[in-house]
């Protein structure tokens, strides 16, 4: 199928097939534009309403152009966390920046160099300065006088180091040549016409707002550390252990929105290398009180240099006097201690790296045992002559162990929130930046947050099965309860059984036995029959594998039950701190056997409450192929409507981390198979590295496509396929939509009938909402869920909105339903890129809040429509699908591998990629 970008003009895409209209214009069955709002004439001819983007075709969009706004629910006041910015009036001069000699060099060292040649090389050149973003992009408030283009040469302070064994002859300063290229002058006019909704959304208007990025963010660039659009200060800091200070920081970005243009200010966290001898860091890293106990072993070797690839470390020789030589980046640890590791020095002599440094350097090692460094250079450098600068970002995952840490830090409440981000206003200090006075760009200092007006929607009827004292409820605050409820469609469980992997001193046979009975009242409680109420219960040797005992305790169920078959249910008991383990399970359930596994900790279930194993069952329901809850038909019929069969898809992908050279990406596509979209099912897939569009989705939606219709014409009797398709896709940043409409918006492939529907959803952003009136917040003093704001801080001329659906609780005590009222929450922010079946946006707001009630693992509504977080799930198990014992390595051991080692072991995770059991595919093996 060809692609499906927008005709010039148009701004909602190409129909297919020559059915429907383009975007913007006149919808099917001469129907009442999208949102049906008051209109009036401009001057023109053409219809406009205020707020409105010009409808004339030669102003087109990426995405779908906007049409009316929404006017559903109810009014509040919120203040958000942005402020009103005045855009420069005089011309803005655009350089390409480059290198011609070097490799890509860091983002800070660019800088470095780029300041130096301000300041130091070319002053006059440069009056006055010039911003720069660390890559390409160079811009100036008055043309630079080299005409079309200028060269310089740069040298950076570069005297000699001590400490260097292996390292080559000290050589005299780098130069580094900079060559600068007029490539366009920006008039600012462009950029206030498309404020207006009356110049479409180019390549100029790009350009022009990066350029007003690049200057709010040079001064602070040059001072702290700082990572794209967050800058950090040692102000605020807390050292949360394992070689790791978090510090406070500042997020900041100009963004346009309807007739003006606004910068977005939030506080955020950066994790830390703290600073201070390596030695002590790695030692602390690794959990060990004194070098002597550090093991050189291939294991702990990869886990430290995951952890430390990449700093950049000074040397230090005790006793000796310090220099001022740059940092040098930790490229490695060598596989030899340093009185083992040998070298040929410039003599042609053979001597270890610990000799080196007693003759050279009149240092006798305190701890020769210990490994070297590598640097950058090749230069071996023993760990206790080496420090870390303060200031350095870690840029890697932080352990899962330090998670609740970091969260402890990053988190406040609404109202402290805010008044951070009001202080912020102060750290940035716009007025005082010369090059924001320069650029004519304004940020009064005494600004106040920008005041609007949100609408909060009505949740949608929820119904529950037969037998329930209620079997419809409305939600209230994003949650409800299951008291008195059954499951819309309870599993039946016939067989099933106990694995246990905790020490039996630990889990007695008196706890097991409790953890049944809990079980047994639960599924009664809420529907589910089961057959067998006295399961096989066995614990696990500490020699035992994992699929061996597993398939022991199958066996040993399917003899109890006169050899019909194997279990319906694995329930699995886990100690604390079991990833592994987890892993184990999920592939031997998943992958291998195909059986439904439930895990458990033996911490939490042990004599648990019936809240808690009230909830263990909203996941085992659907795993067994139940459905908790539907939304009501009548509450939401955009999704249930009969003449309609809607399938919603949600789409993600997964990269990998930081450092983990060669390992692949992953992808998953969520749909669901039922009328109600309550039902779904999953594929997911390996693919390139770092790519962002999903390899073979045309294949992957189609077999979703098939399912659904299985189900219909088996389960529900029904006919016919679907007619529409909601596709939300997860985890696109905004410059990669039309990518998204040329490759991905292909699902409808082969469905005649069907009409499409492509919407982004964006969590990785920095906007928030505060209610100005108390009465208007929930219990955390956040806005309430359904919150919608789709006027004033959204885009000039496409259809987005942003949705906040839900309460905020901290993550870690979610699942077992104690509810922590915590924090700020962050409103989802929806693009819609695609539209033929031309939603309103009352109807397209009210189905996604709807959508973010279905989530069947809890009993509250989430963040992002259930779909799209199913997507996240299935992309994070997928490391599941490898077998645990076939050496594969998803994190990497932090060495930057070449093209070729990277493309084989690519290839290699590519054949390990196990496929999901079939008897998997047809549930909700993820929940």
């Amino acid at each position: 199928m060809p692609p499906r970008a927008a005709p010039s003009g148009s701004g909602r895409g190409a129909p297919r097939g020559g059915r429907g209209a383009p975007r913007g214009g006149t919808p099917r069955g001469g129907a009442t534009p999208r949102g049906g709002g008051p209109a009036g004439r401009g001057a023109s001819g053409q219809v406009t309403t205020a707020g409105l983007p010009d409808t004339s075709s030669h102003i087109t969009t990426v995405g779908v152009k906007r049409t009316a706004f929404g006017t559903s629910g109810r009014a509040i006041q919120v203040s958000t966390n942005h402020f009103e910015v005045q855009i420069p009036e005089g011309q803005i001069y655009h350089y390409d920046v480059i290198s011609p000699s070097e490799k890509t060099l860091p983002a800070r060292l660019n800088m470095e160099i780029i300041d130096k040649l301000q300041k130091n090389i070319a002053p006059q050149v440069f009056t006055p300065r010039a911003v720069y973003d660390g890559r390409k992009n160079m811009f100036a408030a008055r043309q630079l006088p080299f005409g079309p283009s200028g060269e310089f040469d740069v040298t950076l302070a570069d005297p000699p180091s001590p400490g260097q064994a292996g390292a080559e002859p000290v050589k005299a300063p780098k130069i580094y040549k900079v060559k600068l290229t007029h490539v366009a002058t920006i008039n600012p006019e462009v950029l206030s016409r498309f404020l207006q909704g009356k110049q479409s959304h180019d390549n100029t208007v790009l350009t022009a707002i990066t350029a007003l990025n690049v200057v709010i963010r040079m001064e602070p660039s040059l001072k702290y550390p700082f990572n794209v659009r967050s800058f950090f200060t040692n102000r605020e800091q807390k050292d949360i252990g394992n070689g790791i200070v978090l510090w406070r920081g500042y997020f900041q970005s100009i963004r346009p929105a309807i007739g003006r243009m606004l910068i977005n200010v939030d506080i955020s966290t950066g994790a830390m290398y703290k600073p201070g001898p390596l030695l002590n860091v790695a030692m602390e890293f690794l959990g060990l009180d004194h070098p002597s106990r550090y093991n050189n072993d291939m294991r702990t070797r990869v886990k430290l240099q995951r952890f430390l690839s990449g700093v950049r470390i000074v040397v230090e020789i005790p006793g000796q006097r310090a220099t001022n030589r740059p940092a040098r980046v930790l490229k490695r640890i060598a596989g030899e201690a340093a009185n083992r590791q040998f070298f040929v020095n410039r003599e042609g002599q053979n001597m270890s790296v610990a000799d080196y440094f007693k003759r050279t350097h009149n240092y006798q090692l305190r701890f020769p045992q210990l490994p070297c460094v590598e640097v950058g250079s090749g230069a071996l450098i023993p760990f206790e002559v080496c420090r870390i600068p303060e200031g350095q970002i870690m840029r890697k995952q932080v352990p899962p162990e330090k998670t609740k840490d970091v969260l402890d830090f990053a988190t406040k409440k609404p109202f402290d929130r805010l008044n951070s981000i009001k202080a912020g206003l102060g750290v940035l200090a716009y007025g005082q930046s010369e090059y924001v006075r320069q650029f004519g760009l304004v940020v009064q200092p005494n600004a106040a947050p920008l005041s609007l007006q949100a609408r909060v929607l009505e949740p949608p009827v929820l119904q529950y099965g037969k037998g329930s004292r209620q079997m419809t409820i409305k939600p209230r605050d994003g949650a409800w309860n299951m008291i008195d409820k059954k499951f819309f469609r309870p599993a039946s469980i016939v067989r099933w059984c106990v694995a246990v992997f905790e020490r039996k001193n630990r889990f007695t046979p008196e706890v097991a036995r409790e953890m049944v009975d809990g079980l047994l009242q639960a599924f009664s409680s809420v529907g589910m029959s089961v057959t067998e109420k006295d399961p096989v219960i066995m614990w696990a040797n500490p020699n035992d594998s994992v699929g061996g005992f597993l398939r022991q305790v199958g066996g040993e169920c399917f003899k109890k039950n006169g050899s019909k078959s194997g279990p319906d249910l694995m329930v699995v008991v886990l100690p604390e701190a079991s990833a592994d383990l987890y892993m184990r399970v999920k592939h031997f359930g998943d992958i291998t056997q195909g059986v439904a596994t439930q895990c458990l900790r033996s911490n939490k279930c042990n004599r648990a409450k019936m809240q808690y194993f009230a909830n263990v069952c909203l996941k085992i329901n659907v795993k067994l192929g139940g459905i908790n809850t539907i939304p009501d038909a009548r509450s939401v019929p955009v999704l249930t409507d009969p003449h309609n069969p809607t399938i919603v898809m949600g789409a993600d992908v997964i990269h990998p981390a930081p450092g983990a050279d060669g390992r692949p990406s992953f992808t998953a596509l969520v749909g669901n198979v039922d009328s109600d979209t309550a039902k779904y099912v999953a594929d997911c897939r390996v693919q390139t590295s770092r790519q962002e569009m999903i390899d073979g989705l045309k294949d992957m939606a189609i077999g979703i496509i098939r399912m659904n219709q299985g189900y219909r014409t088996n389960m529900e009797k029904k006919s016919g396929g679907p007619r529409r398709i909601i596709f939300y896709r997860d985890g696109v940043s905004e410059g990669q939509f039309q990518h998204v409409l040329d490759y991905e918006a292909c699902l409808a492939t082969g469905i005649q009938d069907a009409k499409i529907t492509v919407i982004v959803v964006g969590k990785r952003h920095h906007v928030r909402f505060f209610p100005q009136n108390s009465n208007d917040a929930d219990r955390s003093g956040n806005c309430p869920a359904g919150t919608v704001v789709d006027k004033d801080i959204v885009h000039p001329t496409e259809f987005d909105f942003y949705l906040q659906s839900h309460t905020y609780l901290t993550r870690s005590l979610f699942s077992f339903g104690v509810y922590t009222l915590l924090g700020t929450s962050r409103p989802a922010h929806y693009n819609v890129l695609y539209d033929e079946n031309n939603f309103t946006p009352d109807s397209l707001q009210a189905l996604s809040f709807a959508l973010c009630h279905v989530y069947a693992r809890s009993t509250r509504s989430v963040s992002i429509p259930a779909p799209v977080y199913y997507a996240d799930i299935v992309c994070a198990r997928a490391k599941n699908h490898y077998d645990p014992d076939g050496g594969m390595d998803l994190e990497g051991s932090g060495v930057t591998l070449d093209d070729k080692q990277k493309s084989d072991t690519l290839a290699a995770f590519r054949a390990g990629f196990r496929p999901l059991n079939a008897t998997m595919r047809k549930v909700m093996y993820f929940s």
